[in-house]
């Protein structure tokens, strides 16, 4: 049978007010604290949390509802952040909305179902109706990654136009002016594809459309298959960028395919410190996005809004991606 909070008086001798206060995380006095810690290891104590919240209206659980669980960056996201919410003593319960809205909205309903005390979250939508239900429920809801376009909610995210420009800069500044995109059309990719725009547009360079290629997500197919077309092409671009790092891996496998050299034939810029870099030979020069910033201060925010409600103005972080050097841009 297992033990409850009288088992550990019955051990201590001491009040319940005074283990109850140890046990929701009160100051009582070191020697009353030792006494109930040996108890709890005594007897093998577990409190019970449905109890418990019944009484602090808090499960001590946060939703982690990504767009896409099988991309590498989710995977980084949902580690970090669930590393910063254990020390903090919460749990996490994940959802995949498999690039799917009306998954997503399911996704919601079911971590309200659940009574999670906040939602970190992923969006497949850029429809901010999606998170109605969370405001009717008064949860509170951080972005990752992607915002939705309302004053509702924290997000943390990269100055992804910025960090694409600034790679398209490195290329340029490098001789090059026949430079290829392939992007998405959601939100990250959007943002880096206006980036590429308006560097090429500072150089004075216009953009063929045969150069330009997207898709609806960001995919190892995409990479892939747009690549296969760029070098099908008479007049090949220098230098590609990728926006994303599934894009990168399509990329490099149609060039090993066909045999193309990288930096030789055409030059590489992607987006993602994960495990190409640290295996493509040559190293890819990159947007090293801050992986374990964007959730601990995506976990941090949550954790703060559930403690303090809206004592405090909405959080738009925009955090810095640093372009790290490689040796996949060739200087022509």
């Amino acid at each position: 049978m297992a033990a409850t909070i009288k088992d550990i008086k019955a051990e201590t001798g001491l009040g319940l007010a005074t283990i109850s206060k140890y046990l929701n995380g009160g100051n009582v006095r070191d020697e009353n604290r030792q006494k109930i810690e040996e108890a709890i290891k005594k007897l093998d104590y577990h409190p019970n949390e449905t109890a418990r919240s019944l009484v602090t209206k808090r499960t001590k659980t946060v939703g982690f509802i990504v767009h896409n669980i099988a991309i590498n960056f989710s995977g980084v996201l949902l580690q970090h952040a669930s590393a910063y919410l254990h020390e903090r003593g919460y749990g996490m319960m994940i959802c995949d909305s498999n690039l799917d809205a009306k998954q997503e909205a399911e996704n919601i309903r079911f971590c309200l179902d659940k009574q999670v005390d906040g939602i970190l979250l992923m969006p497949v939508s850029d429809n901010p109706a999606v998170l109605a239900p969370t405001v009717r429920a008064e949860i509170p809801v951080v972005l990752l990654d992607r915002e939705i376009e309302s004053d509702a909610f924290d997000c943390v995210t990269i100055d992804n136009k910025n960090a694409a420009e600034r790679a398209t800069d490195y290329l340029i500044d490098n001789g090059h002016n026949s430079i290829a995109v392939i992007h998405s059309e959601e939100y990250t990719g959007n943002e880096r594809f206006k980036g590429f725009l308006s560097s090429m547009e500072k150089a004075g360079v216009k953009v063929p459309k045969q150069y330009i290629y997207s898709a609806h997500v960001h995919s190892t197919e995409l990479g892939y298959n747009s690549m296969k077309a760029l070098l099908k092409l008479r007049e090949r671009p220098t230098a590609v960028v990728t926006t994303n790092y599934e894009v990168s891996l399509g990329v490099i496998m149609a060039m090993n395919e066909e045999g193309i050299r990288c930096p030789e034939d055409i030059s590489l810029i992607g987006f993602d410190e994960l495990i190409l870099p640290m295996v493509m030979r040559p190293k890819l020069t990159l947007v090293a996005q801050p992986m374990e910033d964007i959730a601990t201060e995506g976990a941090r925010i949550l954790l703060k809004r559930i403690e303090e409600g809206n004592d405090f103005p909405r959080q738009r972080m925009s955090l810095y991606a640093a372009l790290k050097e490689g040796e996949s841009v060739r200087k022509i």
